[in-house]
């Protein structure tokens, strides 16, 4: 099958396109909605600023109900709420519902666990000094774990980028979709050599500029 017949650079381009639409605006919602998930458990948490054994159990329970669904059972399961919220469960913005939904809570555990590791002499300084709860958060307990934070959200967004993949098979477009209809369809195996190898440039990528922000952070 001669590449240049079937997939064109402009739908390579176009598939790129889709890919950083569906991670970018993904990956911002579920930070907005992960991140205070991950305050909420390390404040309420047992031994926490402000303990609330109940919320912080109901908080556990749905983050890890969510993280324990594979991506493409998640993404079929809520098949009807993602046709209320965008009228189709077809196409690249349908696939912002189930992906959206699939990384908050991934990000609430791992900015959770970059929260947790904060040094307790930090925390018992802001105290000495008379910090509020949230002058606690935002000036001693965040800026210690950006690097942490920083590292989270790196794993998060190659985390989405295979979930984009694995959403081609309900036609949510991106390079995955690409790779599934010519590559795998229609066994087009040089397509199929391409997007593995631009997913893989693009991971690398993504994973090296998330260590040089980090190193930068620690300062």
């Amino acid at each position: 099958m001669n590449l240049d017949t079937r997939v064109t650079a402009d739908m390579y381009l176009s598939a790129g396109a889709e890919t950083i639409y569906m991670v970018g605006i993904s990956l911002f919602i579920g930070a907005l909605i992960g991140i205070p998930l991950a305050l909420m458990m390390v404040i309420t948490r047992p031994g926490g600023l402000r303990p609330q054994p109940v919320v912080y159990q109901v908080v556990n329970v749905i983050v890890n109900i969510l993280r324990s669904l594979p991506f493409v059972i998640l993404m079929v399961a809520i098949v009807p709420f993602t046709r209320l919220i965008t009228g189709t469960s077809i196409g690249t913005t349908a696939a912002l519902v189930p992906l959206t939904i699939y990384i908050a809570p991934f990000v609430a555990r791992l900015i959770e666990q970059s929260l947790l590791e904060v040094d307790a002499g930090i925390i018992e300084a802001a105290d000495s000094m008379g910090a509020t709860l949230w002058q606690t958060i935002r000036y001693f307990i965040l800026p210690e774990a950006k690097p942490s934070i920083i590292l989270a959200l790196t794993t998060s967004t190659v985390g989405l980028i295979s979930a984009t993949a694995m959403a081609g098979y309900v036609g949510g477009g991106g390079v995955g979709d690409l790779a599934l209809s010519y590559g795998y369809q229609q066994f087009d195996t040089v397509a199929m050599v391409v997007t593995v190898v631009i997913l893989i440039v693009v991971v690398q990528g993504i994973q090296s500029l998330g260590n040089w922000l980090s190193r930068r952070a620690r300062g």
